[in-house]
């Protein structure tokens, strides 16, 4: 996944006789190598480059593990019409956010239709644990939701040897459960989102939740003056040009958490919120008015978080 990951747990005396610190992170890091083996697309012989790989057409077997990150990710894509699609990779490296050099200019309308044909959750099928593509330069990219499944599995890990009482983080999507030491909540800090400085926005506690945020305020760049994003609306085949910062969920998955932060601040403002609402989403969207933030709650993560007081977040 190319990240890192902190984990923060109490042992009870139970779970102390089932398992050990040492022991807890070997078997953390052979699950993230397992999950790395069958979803990264910088190894190229995992499951999922291999399938990116295969031509079109041809039935492509794939494990239960990808099938079902896959399968979420679809249905979070068909519910936000089509704002989360894990075929966008091609546009994204385009416009300079993959792992070639960013070109000199921005991508030509030319250049984004060319690969147009290949690019959408409707170039391939899933069929009895097959995928067949319907172009053979489809290239299905889980990263947007890959890493909210391995959270979700480390803490099904932890859970099994015993263990209620911990935090798990990979590369900033985070799941928690119980309490900390001293019998208090688990506290979440969402950044405020600004480019020149590390500065908090909230701190809330969760409950027994995951949370996840997307933002367009680290990964960026700027070309004869207007500002791109690595978000990328998959409609227009263009970074998000609104004025939603970042969109920050609740779920008691990982899994959904990490999808449908992603696809609500593509979505934007309007459609996002309305969204959010209608399907009941714990999200909290922030939109940047000139040099202000202002925060937009939704009912249901208003009803799942406690805020800190604002003076007593230090």
């Amino acid at each position: 996944m190319g990240t890192t990951y902190n984990i923060k747990f109490m042992l009870s005396e139970t779970s102390a006789e089932r398992t050990s610190p040492h022991e807890l992170r070997n078997d953390v890091d052979d699950l993230l190598v397992d999950i790395n083996n069958l979803m990264s697309t910088y190894i190229s012989e995992s499951e999922l480059s291999k399938l990116n790989d295969a031509p079109a057409g041809v039935p492509f077997r794939i494990s239960a593990e990808t099938q079902y990150v896959l399968s979420e990710a679809i249905k979070i894509g068909q519910l936000s019409n089509g704002m989360l699609d894990v075929t966008v990779g091609p546009v994204v490296n385009l416009w300079g956010f993959g792992p070639t050099k960013r070109p000199d200019k921005v991508p030509s309308q030319e250049k984004l239709n060319m690969i147009a044909p290949y690019v959408g959750l409707d170039k391939f099928k899933i069929n009895n644990g097959n995928v067949v593509k319907s172009h053979p330069e489809v290239y299905i990219d889980l990263s947007t939701i890959a890493k909210g499944y391995a959270v979700d599995r480390v803490a099904e890990l932890i859970e099994s040897k015993g263990i209620r009482n911990y935090l798990v983080e990979i590369g900033g999507e985070m799941r928690v459960s119980g309490k900390k030491a001293g019998e208090k909540d688990w506290l979440i800090a969402v950044e405020k989102p600004v480019t020149n400085e590390r500065a908090i926005q909230r701190v809330f506690s969760i409950g027994d939740n995951a949370v996840a945020t997307s933002g367009d305020y680290r990964n960026y760049y700027e070309h004869d003056g207007i500002r791109y994003s690595h978000l990328i609306d998959p409609n227009t085949f263009s970074p998000i040009q609104h004025k939603v910062v970042s969109v920050t969920v609740v779920d008691k998955l990982s899994l959904r958490a990490d999808g449908w932060s992603t696809a609500l601040i593509v979505m934007g403002m309007e459609k996002g919120f309305a969204l959010a609402e209608e399907l009941e989403l714990a999200a909290l969207f922030i939109v940047k008015d000139g040099d202000e933030f202002i925060e937009y709650p939704t009912s249901k993560f208003t009803e799942r978080v406690t805020p800190l007081a604002r003076n007593n977040e230090s």
